[in-house]
């Protein structure tokens, strides 16, 4: 993906992100059209798209900001691209990525949510007419879309009671469990939702697992364990909508890693780090912070020896080498601000088969 800046006719300014499809990819599922009704004032409801594409393919849309024309627009929707078989229209509204209202957004920033999405993006959609109407109208657009639209990724220590939860299973089913949780257990202080439905253990799928191979992995797990859920009212609005769960669209905020974003001056003897290139964990190379001088800039900022560097300035260092990682840094001239993860954290995503998702 692309991102371009470019100039109508009459000065009318876009910020463009440009996806280019590739023929040579074959045609997945077909478009999933949902129903808009109206409310006898002219605004539709918001449809939901699930995009999902591989490497050699792109979701096929543009993303405009344009000159007396509000939100932030569909537009150049390419033929036979993932974006027009999911059906998106030229001029629907986007309100939201992959369950965050992106309207009240800086246009650049949105741009980003969906280049950070990879592979995988969920939008939620409005008409042009209806999202025109419903500004006229004063409406307040994040309350025509639900509250909480994604499934949750909890990680769960055992205790001496347990992971403080127990699954159920219709007899004779495989891939459909509902969990209990134990109130102030184990899973209920990670953050697992009563009565939730359970997608994924360990960064791998249930669906065809029986009851007792869930048991039996999830002793094997030992005393930590890592649970995709869906809580039931989330669980009903893909069902509802014909949308399929997974782990890219998932909340992560209750996980125990996270990344953190540094944001560094430059002192009079300069930042105060090393940066190293160097093998991952979990394979492939990566760009490491090392020699954190005590007292300077970068250790003010919380830069700790090894971590792994995600983004510079907000833009994603996937693919840059090391000196194209190094041009980036030095881009400003005095700041810099570094999105980075531990090595326990680096691991820990790629153990669960994550590690493409943590920006």
């Amino acid at each position: 993906a692309a991102m371009k800046q470019t100039k109508g006719l009459e000065g009318d300014k876009m910020s463009i992100i440009k996806f280019e499809f590739n023929p040579k990819v074959g045609i997945d599922n077909p478009a999933l059209t949902l129903t808009e009704d109206t409310d006898g004032e002219g605004v539709g409801e918001p449809r939901f798209y699930l995009l999902t594409k591989d490497s050699t393919e792109t979701f096929g849309f543009c993303l405009h900001e344009e000159l007396g024309c509000r939100g932030h627009v569909i537009r150049q929707i390419e033929l036979g691209g993932v974006a027009q078989r999911r059906g998106l229209q030229d001029g629907d509204r986007l309100l939201q990525v992959n369950g965050h209202f992106v309207d009240h957004m800086d246009h650049l920033r949105v741009v980003q949510k969906i280049k950070a999405s990879r592979n995988q993006v969920l939008l939620g959609v409005l008409d042009g007419d209806s999202y025109e109407a419903a500004k006229s109208l004063g409406r307040d657009l994040s309350q025509m879309l639900p509250d909480d639209i994604r499934p949750r990724l909890c990680h769960v220590m055992r205790d001496k009671s347990g992971f403080g939860f127990s699954v159920s299973c219709p007899e004779g089913t495989k891939g459909t469990f509902q969990l209990s949780v134990l109130q102030d257990g184990p899973a209920d202080r990670a953050g697992v939702p009563p009565g939730s439905w359970l997608l994924e253990l360990n960064g791998d799928s249930v669906k065809s697992y029986s009851h007792t191979q869930l048991t039996r992995k999830l002793k094997q797990s030992g005393n930590k364990v890592t649970l995709l859920v869906a809580s039931s009212a989330v669980e009903e609005f893909y069902r509802l909508h014909g949308l399929r769960v997974t782990a890219a669209l998932a909340d992560t905020s209750r996980l125990p890693f996270k990344v953190r974003e540094l944001h560094l001056v430059k002192g009079p003897t300069g930042y105060g780090f090393l940066l190293k290139e160097d093998d991952c964990s979990s394979g492939g190379v990566g760009q490491f912070l090392w020699d954190v001088d005590v007292g300077l800039p970068a250790d003010q900022a919380g830069m700790r020896q090894g971590d792994r560097v995600l983004a510079v300035n907000g833009e994603s260092i996937e693919g840059l080498d090391h000196e194209q990682t190094v041009h980036r840094i030095r881009a400003r001239e005095d700041q810099v601000t570094l999105l980075v993860i531990d090595p326990a954290g680096d691991e820990f995503y790629h153990s669960v088969g994550l590690g493409g998702m943590v920006l």
